[in-house]
C-alpha cells in the first residue's frame, strides 16, 4: 500500500467473481483499500479459466481477463463449503469495513452470511450485493450473466438494423455499468458511517443500473405509445450519422453531424462545398429523407483516406468524428499513454503485464496498482498477519482442506 492513498485504512473482504464484483474492489484497491479476495482451488473465480492467456499458454494464473479485474488485491484460498472455512471468514468480517459479493441471491443466506447475520458479527460493516435482478422481487433468485440480462434491461432492442433481429454486443455492458453505481453507493455508505457510526446494506441490481439508460425509450412508449427499435448506426437527431469505411484493411471512422453549420463545414472539408446547397441535402429533413444516398457520398470520400486522416481533418473544422479503434490502436493511443492509463506491472508468473488503471484521477491521491494475485498467494499472510493464527492452527487448517 502506498502512503497517503485516499482509501488507506479501508479493509475489504471480496467474494466477487467474474466481472461485476471484482471491478468494484479493483478500483477501491487501486486507491489504497486493503482488499482480500476469497476463492479456492475447488471454486476459483471463473475468469481464471478464460482467455486470452499470457503467451497463449492456459493456466489458473495466466488469464488476461482475471488479471485486468483483480489488480491490487490479496488472494486467500478458503473453502467456504467447509464449516471451518465459514468460521474463518467470519473472523475476517470482524476485521473488515466492507463485504462485497455478487452471488445469486440466497447463496449468502445458505452460508449464514446474509446481512442480518453479518451485522451481528460486525455492526459497522457495509455489505454490497451486486446481482442480476436485485435481492427482492419475483425474479430475484434467477441466476445469470450480464451477457444475457442486457436483453432484459432493454439494451438489445436498440442494437441492430431496422426490421432485423437484435444484435448481442460482445461486451456484457451490465458488468461494466453496475460497478460504477456500486462504487458511488459504497462511498456514500462510508460517509454515512463516518457521521453516524452505522453500517448498511447496498443492493445493486444490474437490470436497474442498465435500464435507467433506456429512460427516453420508456418515456416515448408511455407518452406516445411508440416502441423504438435499433437503427443501425443512424440517429433521429443527426445526419449524416454513421460509421464509414476508410482506407486500409477493415478500417472505419464514425462521423456525426448535428447542425446545418456542421453540415456546411463537412461539405467544405471534403472539397465539395456546393453539396451543402444540393436540394437533396440542404436541410436536416432533406438529409434524413435521402440518407442512403448521403451515406454513399460520404463513404466515397472517406474510403480514400485513413481513419485518422478523416478524424483529424473533420475535427479540425468542428465536425464530430472518431476512429473506430482496435485493441492495437488503444494500446498505442498517445493520449491514454500520456495520462498513465496503462501501467506495466511484474506478475509473479506471467512477468511484465499491462494493466488498465483507474478511469478517473484524484489530485490528492494517485491510483497505485499491484499485480493481480496468484490463487492463494496471500493465504498465509492473511491468516497469520491479519487473523493472528498460530503456526499450528494454520497447518491444521491446511491439512484439513479448509485453506490452500
Amino acid at each position: 500500500m502506498q502512503k497517503g492513498q485516499v482509501l488507506q485504512g479501508i479493509k475489504i473482504v471480496d467474494l466477487g467473481w467474474i466481472f461485476a464484483g471484482p471491478l468494484i474492489t479493483k478500483v477501491l484497491g487501486g486507491f489504497g483499500a486493503e482488499v482480500i479476495k476469497i476463492e479456492s482451488p475447488e471454486r476459483p473465480d471463473n475468469m481464471r479459466l478464460w482467455g486470452p492467456y499470457a503467451g497463449g499458454k492456459p493456466g489458473i494464473n495466466r488469464s488476461g481477463a482475471f488479471t485486468m479485474c483483480n489488480s491490487s488485491k490479496y488472494s486467500m484460498a478458503l473453502n467456504l463449503n467447509n464449516s471451518d472455512g465459514i468460521k474463518i471468514l467470519k473472523r475476517l468480517l470482524s476485521w473488515a469495513d466492507i463485504l462485497s459479493e455478487n452471488f445469486t441471491p440466497g447463496k449468502m443466506s445458505k452460508w449464514g452470511l446474509d446481512y442480518e447475520a453479518v451485522k451481528k458479527i460486525n455492526p459497522g460493516i457495509i455489505m454490497v450485493s451486486s446481482s442480476i435482478q436485485g435481492q427482492t422481487g419475483p425474479y430475484n433468485k434467477q441466476p445469470g450473466y450480464g451477457t444475457f440480462f442486457q436483453a432484459a434491461a432493454g439494451l438489445l432492442q436498440m442494437h441492430g438494423r431496422p426490421n432485423e433481429m437484435p444484435v448481442q454486443p460482445v461486451v456484457a455492458y451490465p458488468d461494466y455499468i453496475s460497478p460504477a453505481y456500486a462504487l458511488v453507493a459504497i462511498l456514500a455508505a462510508l460517509d454515512y458511517r463516518r457521521r453516524t457510526g452505522k453500517g448498511q446494506y447496498i443492493d445493486v441490481p444490474q437490470i436497474e443500473t442498465c435500464s435507467q439508460f433506456m429512460a427516453p425509450v420508456i418515456l416515448d412508449y408511455v407518452a406516445n405509445g411508440r416502441t423504438q427499435f435499433g437503427m443501425s448506426n443512424r440517429a433521429t437527431y443527426a445526419a449524416p450519422h454513421g460509421v464509414y469505411r476508410c482506407k486500409g484493411d477493415d478500417r472505419w471512422c464514425a462521423i456525426a453531424v448535428f447542425t446545418n453549420e456542421e453540415w456546411q463545414a463537412l461539405c467544405s472539408a471534403i472539397g465539395n462545398p456546393m453539396l451543402a446547397k444540393d436540394p437533396r441535402f440542404a436541410t436536416f429533413e432533406d438529409r434524413k429523407r435521402n440518407e442512403d444516398e448521403l451515406d454513399e457520398l460520404i463513404e466515397q470520400w472517406t474510403v480514400q483516406r485513413t481513419p485518422h486522416e478523416v478524424m483529424t481533418l473533420l475535427q479540425g473544422v468542428g465536425v464530430t468524428a472518431g476512429v473506430v479503434q482496435t485493441g492495437q490502436d488503444l494500446s498505442q493511443d498517445p493520449n491514454l499513454r500520456e495520462r498513465g492509463f496503462f501501467q506495466t506491472l511484474n506478475h509473479p508468473e506471467m512477468g511484465k503485464c499491462t494493466y488498465v488503471s483507474s478511469p478517473f484521477k484524484l489530485s490528492a491521491g494517485a491510483c497505485e496498482m499491484r499485480p493481480a494475485p496468484l490463487l492463494g498467494e496471500h493465504t498465509e499472510y492473511v491468516c497469520k498477519k491479519i487473523l493472528g493464527m498460530s503456526d499450528e492452527e494454520f497447518v491444521k487448517s491446511l491439512n484439513a482442506g479448509v485453506l490452500a
